[in-house]
């Protein structure tokens, strides 16, 4: 998901225990579909409960939340509203590519061939409303503010961040850039070792921040043109230009003044109007109508919600939020909770 600029784009190593008491918005179907790629099984299903119901995304954002919660993170929860028309051509294609995936998962379990039930199994990724929805009241019960953006999360997030409420957004996709997010966080909740896909070999995935004004200093071009650089490699919202790769789009956006150049440049006309794509980054739609407010973890509320519901463990889930509660508290009983926050 996402626009690929990431060999164009300088990042930084990112220490998390730096973090301490900073509101860090996430982009949360992008932090979900993490979940539900890395949470699964041995042979690539996700985790389930006993009903059938899908619980690898409430794994993640119970335990690995209430890891980043005990280095001080306030983290803040932005979810996407109604997309775009222009995201349907994009949204069809993925489901394709789920339902291919979903079929030689299944294949692959019925020869016994693991490797490839697993490698297919995190591409047939679906993220249905329920979900969304247990997503959503699970984070309210931890006490955690819950915001719907009028359109694209990351657009939402890049006007919070520019506006201070929060000091930066934790997501995977670039596209945030694009939006015009000031300071931006990747791997903030799946650092540590992971496999190459089709290689017997991990690399270290390391969380790392990327500050816009250095990434487009760098590159030696303002958004507006970032904005075109994403356009001809392919956003959420348009196709690419054919032959064209990130290193070719950088070149044409530094020699060109305006896109009808461009255009004319490499003598290909798109099937759509670039100015839509462009106005949906420059002036992406948000709203004012929020607020980041947080409250104690209702414990009975989700050991019910999650154990009674969904068969987790009482015990490992009593401990979790125990923990939380107590970091919430650390700095004195008699201060309010949103203080700490």
């Amino acid at each position: 998901m996402g626009v690929a600029i990431s060999e164009l784009i300088e990042r930084e190593n990112l220490d998390l225990d730096i973090l301490d008491s900073r509101k860090i918005g996430f982009d949360s179907y992008n932090i979900i579909y993490q979940f539900l790629s890395s949470i699964r099984s041995y042979d690539g299903t996700p985790l389930m409960d006993s009903r059938g119901n899908v619980t690898s995304h409430l794994t993640g954002l119970l335990y690995r939340t209430t890891n980043l919660i005990e280095k001080g993170i306030k983290p803040v929860f932005v979810f996407d509203g109604k997309p775009n028309k222009l995201k349907e051509k994009t949204q069809k294609e993925r489901s394709r590519i789920r339902t291919e995936a979903t079929e030689k998962h299944e294949k692959a379990i019925k020869e016994g061939n693991l490797e490839e039930a697993k490698k297919f199994g995190s591409r047939a990724l679906k993220l249905t409303p329920p979900m969304v929805e247990d997503a959503k009241t699970l984070l309210r019960l931890m006490g955690l503010p819950v915001i719907e953006a009028p359109q694209d999360g990351e657009a939402q997030l890049s006007y919070m961040n520019s506006k201070n409420d929060i000091y930066a957004c934790a997501s995977q996709d670039y596209d945030c850039l694009l939006f015009g997010v000031p300071l931006l966080f990747r791997n903030v909740t799946v650092s540590g070792k992971r496999k190459v896909p089709g290689r017997d070999y991990y690399i270290e995935v390391k969380p790392e921040k990327i500050e816009l004004r250095k990434a487009l200093g760098a590159l030696e071009i303002d958004r507006r043109k970032l904005v075109w650089l994403g356009i001809l490699i392919g956003t959420d919202f348009n196709d690419k230009f054919p032959h064209i790769g990130p290193k070719t789009a950088i070149r044409l956006v530094k020699k060109h003044d305006s896109f009808e150049d461009i255009i004319k440049d490499t003598k290909h006309e798109p099937d759509f109007d670039y100015r839509k794509i462009e106005k949906i980054f420059m002036e992406p739609m948000k709203t004012d109508a929020y607020t980041i407010e947080f409250g104690e973890p209702d414990k009975d509320k989700i050991l019910e919600f999650l154990c009674d519901k969904h068969d987790f463990s009482k015990e490992r889930v009593g401990n979790t939020i125990d923990k939380l509660t107590e970091k919430m508290n650390e700095k004195g009983s008699q201060q309010d909770l949103s203080k700490w926050f």
